[in-house]
């Protein structure tokens, strides 16, 4: 069988990390052409050395020399800044591009391989959250496929393959509700950057964590789902469901639910992108129906989560909106884990974000990227005010 060739853009976080151990148990599937990150140039040393592939990135200019000394003498090209990293989308011989960049950086690197033709496997929610109306008209084009990797949206796209697309009657995402679902809201302002980092269910990187206790991750989701499966926000539904084995569900027009589970492994997900079309033999989040907890289901509060609320606002308004909500929670959430802001600070910045800002209905590239630099500067500005009072 001819491998797979393969370019991983954020090899060194959890989702790459875990992408590289589903290629490393399938031996002569995949080759990688190219691996990028964005600072852990020791680590993606590591990761060369195992894989050797042509080319390596590091986004970070002030590490790469680093990393140049850590593989001086080896045959590989190594490159750095955020303009290459787009570029090895448009390598020869590239079958699929795995997006799994944190935040809005990976936009730009999705568009490219749209705009390639080629297989997207999709980590980057930002990408489809801010840049949402960029994609269709350029997939159309190109036949490009984009391919979620999230546990979610992965569930979401198996299920709608049970039904015509006019049977649909809404999507069900499911969600654990964080590590504070259950906290009294008058609780949050001494919410802690550690408390907030223990994830309840999964182990992933600090910024979806956070992302996952305020259900803003939630928020991305139904944005997410509205681009890559074309229907309406209120057509998609958000449950809490602390087990998180139940991934999604869809309801169709018959009253008929179906639903994907497994037991919480990102490696599921990853094997169903990585193969497609096929299905392969996996025992990765393999389900033990003898030894399963009791299944919960709850709604979640809105005036508990009210990043959630905002998300569905932003949906339904689309445009640039969910660009700014998305720039105004990265700055918060980095802001929140150097311990300037509090927690509950971080929705106050995404809503007054929104509100400030003017919304571009029918945007360009440059329309998105400007008002992802406004928002990130309100939001500063916001801290600010914050910090000084």
């Amino acid at each position: 069988m001819v491998p797979k060739n393969l370019v991983i853009l954020g090899s060194t976080g959890s989702i790459g990390r875990s992408c590289l151990e589903v290629i490393a148990d399938r031996p002569g599937r995949f080759a990688v052409r190219a691996l990028a990150a964005h600072s852990n140039a020791e680590l993606l040393a590591e990761q060369y050395r195992a894989l050797r592939p042509p080319y390596l990135c590091l986004v970070d200019d002030s590490r790469v020399g680093e990393l140049r000394q850590l593989l001086k003498g080896e045959p590989v090209e190594i490159v750095s800044g955020e303009d290459e990293l787009v570029r090895l989308a448009t390598l020869d011989a590239v079958d699929m591009v795995v997006n799994a960049v944190v935040g809005a950086a990976g936009l730009r690197a999705s568009l490219e391989t749209v705009r390639m033709g080629r297989m997207l496997a999709l980590a980057n929610k930002e990408s489809l959250v801010c840049g949402g109306p960029l994609f269709p008209p350029l997939i159309q084009e190109t036949g490009a496929r984009i391919l979620p990797i999230d546990s979610e949206h992965s569930a979401i796209w198996q299920l709608l393959a049970c039904g015509r697309e006019s049977e649909l009657k809404r999507i069900v995402i499911t969600a654990s509700g964080g590590p504070f679902r259950d906290l009294p809201t008058e609780k949050f302002s001494e919410i802690t950057v550690k408390q907030a980092l223990e994830h309840p269910t999964w182990k992933m990187g600090p910024k979806i964590t956070i992302d996952s206790a305020t259900l803003v991750n939630k928020g991305l989701e139904v944005i997410e789902a509205v681009v890559l499966f074309s229907v309406p926000a209120d057509k998609i539904s958000v449950v809490i469901h602390p087990q998180s084995v139940i991934h999604s569900m869809v309801e169709f027009i018959d009253s008929s639910v179906v639903a994907q589970l497994s037991m919480p492994d990102m490696k599921l997900p990853i094997v169903h992108a990585l193969f497609w079309p096929e299905r392969v033999r996996s025992d990765y989040g393999a389900v033990d129906f003898e030894r399963l907890p009791t299944m919960t289901f709850d709604k979640p509060d809105l005036n508990r989560f009210r990043a959630l609320r905002i998300a569905y606002e932003v949906a339904a308004r689309g445009g640039t909106a969910p660009a700014i909500y998305n720039a105004a929670n990265e700055v918060a959430v980095k802001a929140f884990l150097e311990s300037g802001i509090k927690f509950p600070e971080i929705t106050d910045i995404i809503e007054n974000s929104v509100d400030k800002l003017n919304v571009v209905s029918s945007p360009g590239l440059d329309d998105i990227l400007e008002a992802d630099r406004k928002a990130r500067e309100t939001a500063r500005e916001l801290m600010g005010k914050l910090r000084c009072c």
